[in-house]
């Protein structure tokens, strides 16, 4: 029996078809030399190996994790611009995050997601501030973007033009290693009870920041927001509800003034967005949210075809 093995162990889900058509391939070629060998027959079955192979080769492609975006170790030189949309652009002069800082933490610095357009960075930076003076404790950072932003081959669609960041509702250490505390209890559809006065209050804080255009939060989350606000409900505008981001939730800047190719979302809608919630939590809508999501993550990982000026900086 014939077998193949692609380089660096099992198959990668998008190649398993063409290892599996390898490998029938050389078994069919290696029966067809029992046999009668005809010059017709082998160049079929060379013709077939080489078709399945250049399927194994070709498959990886467009995905994010063969791209040099993946690859950038540091920044494009020059000041910060967004190009592109969030999710297909990249980032001109991204800045650095330290590792550590005044009220705040990268929480996972291999993965070397800690860039991002100045104004990215400066509003973590004041966010922390504003934290500790609240005695709210640091901010625990997730990703923001690559070197030079571009897609990314997990986790996220967007994220790309250095104008996002995840930050952690609540993390816990051992030994060594950290991990993010649900918010979420998806059985009963409510908050768990790590969900209190601080997370709400870090939200807030962000979602007051001028620069900041929306976060998005689990849609549980945002109903909790919606009945326990008091006063001023103008911040809950830019809540918005979205799949996942039940650990951690994820902000969103506005296209910095003079970016100009950087590429805005549509405009959120006016109100507070608490009646739209019913679209999000009724059981009549789940299968329409199931067909939503899976086309959302049928995007991340994947290379878009970027804007031409990321050209001038791609790695």
């Amino acid at each position: 029996m014939c077998r193949t093995r692609p380089a660096g162990g099992a198959c990668r889900r998008r190649g398993v078809r063409a290892a599996r058509a390898i490998g029938a391939t050389l078994v069919c070629m290696r029966r067809e030399g029992r046999g009668r060998r005809t010059g017709r027959a082998r160049a079929a079955a060379a013709a077939a190996l080489a078709a399945a192979a250049a399927l194994l080769v070709a498959a990886p492609v467009a995905r994010a994790g063969k791209s040099p975006w993946a690859r950038a170790v540091k920044p494009s030189r020059g000041p910060s611009r967004a190009i592109g949309g969030y999710s297909a652009g990249c980032v001109a002069g991204a800045v650095e995050l330290p590792l550590r800082g005044p009220g705040f933490r990268v929480m996972r610095p291999e993965r070397r997601r800690h860039f991002g357009h100045r104004v990215l960075v400066a509003f973590i930076r004041s966010l922390a501030r504003a934290a500790r003076r609240e005695k709210l404790g640091p901010v625990a950072l997730g990703d923001l973007s690559q070197p030079r932003g571009g897609p990314a081959p997990s986790g996220h669609a967007s994220h790309q033009t250095g104008l996002d960041a995840d930050i952690w509702y609540a993390f816990v250490e051992r030994k060594k290693r950290v991990r993010q505390v649900g918010m979420v209890d998806h059985k009963r559809a409510r908050p768990t009870r790590a969900w209190g006065r601080r997370q709400r209050r870090l939200l807030q804080l962000a979602a007051s920041d001028p620069r900041v255009e929306r976060i998005f939060v689990h849609p549980v989350l945002k109903k909790s927001l919606c009945e326990s606000a008091r006063g001023d409900r103008a911040w809950l505008r830019k809540i918005r509800p979205w799949w996942g981001h039940d650990e951690h939730f994820h902000v969103r800047m506005a296209c910095p003034e003079g970016d100009a190719h950087c590429r805005p979302q549509s405009p959120i809608p006016d109100g507070d967005g608490c009646a739209e919630l019913d679209s999000w939590l009724s059981p009549e809508a789940a299968a329409r949210r199931k067909e939503k999501r899976r086309a959302y993550q049928s995007r991340v990982g994947a290379v878009p075809e970027l804007p031409t000026p990321c050209r001038a900086i791609e790695p």
